[in-house]
């Protein structure tokens, strides 16, 4: 895939585990953390891939 497809796919991928995040916060807090981690790093990771920073 091209460098910019990949980019997009991990900020596709952080919107999905941020969603994931908010509906399991009532649920069981601590995996709602690591999801959120996990969406960092996929947003960061999308972003530095698309050359933003």
């Amino acid at each position: 895939m091209d460098t910019d497809l990949w980019g997009l796919a991990l900020i596709v991928l952080g919107g999905f585990l941020g969603g994931g995040a908010y509906a399991m916060w009532r649920v069981n807090k601590p995996i709602a953390v690591a999801l959120a981690g996990c969406t960092v790093l996929a947003v960061a990771s999308g972003a530095l891939r698309l050359g933003y920073f």
